[in-house]
């Protein structure tokens, strides 16, 4: 069996393109642009690249971008009320701040300092209990953006037993919430689960969050399952060099599973078509109008 490539770049090309039908919606009926505000604090090479990323993008489907960049040395109190300024701001309907913070910023404090109904993030302590208990909430947007390529591919994910491989708060434990309400039988696993290797071989759908390059290997895998790979890891090259890979050893589980999503290039691009669709239903909600169809949970 060779497994299906599900190509994250293209599906994510497909949702920002949505995007941007209902922004231009918006802003030809009802006269509203929605608006996305990124606060970066520091100068953390990656984080630099994913804000520049994350702004170029909103200002191609035709939303309003706002980047506020503070210094390292920023103290809590000036974030915090530069926060509260942006949830004033009835021009923005969308707040991220750009983790890592410094190390003497508190990260929790800032992240439940933002209006829950502009964390487009989905990290607010509020959305997680909304989530956790079925209600309509902000949806973080790595597990968003799987749980839209696991329908697309699948159709209906009822009965399906799905092991999500990692227990973090911002992927594994949404992504198994995610699941339960599309009707999957769900197990969380970790590092230190029981005989691991049996517990991954039994489920339709893996989806692996560890941050561990190649842990899963293809005979952890069942035949035909389907593996989100979320895995992000820069390991060496035996001839120099760096390769980016997942969590899941890509040819030995590709030869053994229905379906793969590959890295670079799956799930990646997801996230920030995903941060898009979060801002443009913030913005829905704000107002009071209809949700965009197949963009959310």
């Amino acid at each position: 069996m060779t497994a299906t490539v599900i190509d994250g770049k293209a599906f994510a090309a497909k949702v920002r393109g949505q995007v941007g039908e209902h922004v231009a919606r918006l802003k030809e009926e009802q006269g509203i642009k929605p608006g996305l505000a990124v606060v970066l604090v520091g100068e953390d090479p990656a984080s630099q690249v994913y804000v520049r990323s994350k702004g170029k993008m909103t200002v191609e489907v035709g939303m309003a971008s706002f980047t506020h960049r503070l210094a390292a040395d920023t103290s809590e109190a000036d974030l915090l009320t530069m926060i509260d300024q942006l949830n004033a701001d009835p021009a923005v309907h969308g707040i991220l701040v750009q983790l890592p913070l410094p190390g003497h910023l508190d990260s929790d404090l800032v992240i439940n300092r933002i209006d829950p109904a502009k964390d487009v993030d989905g990290f607010h302590i509020s959305n997680v209990g909304l989530l956790g208990t079925g209600q309509k909430s902000m949806v973080p947007c790595t597990p968003l953006g799987c749980l839209m390529m696991l329908r697309d591919h699948h159709g209906s994910l009822s009965g399906l037993h799905a092991v999500v491989v990692g227990r973090s708060n911002i992927v594994g434990k949404p992504m198994a919430q995610l699941l339960l309400g599309d009707s999957c039988t769900v197990t969380i696993a970790h590092s230190r689960t029981k005989d691991l290797p049996g517990m991954v071989k039994q489920a339709d759908i893996v989806v692996a969050a560890v941050g561990r390059p190649q842990m899963i290997p293809g005979d952890w895998i069942k035949e035909g399952a389907t593996i989100i790979d979320v895995g992000i890891n820069r390991i060496d090259k035996p001839d120099g060099g760096t390769r980016l890979v997942g969590d899941v050893d890509y040819d030995s589980c590709a030869a053994v599973a229905g379906a793969i999503t590959p890295v670079p290039g799956g799930v990646g691009p997801m996230t920030i078509a995903c941060l898009l669709a979060n801002t443009v239903t913030a913005c829905c909600r704000a107002h009071g109008l209809s949700e965009p169809e197949g963009l959310t949970a």
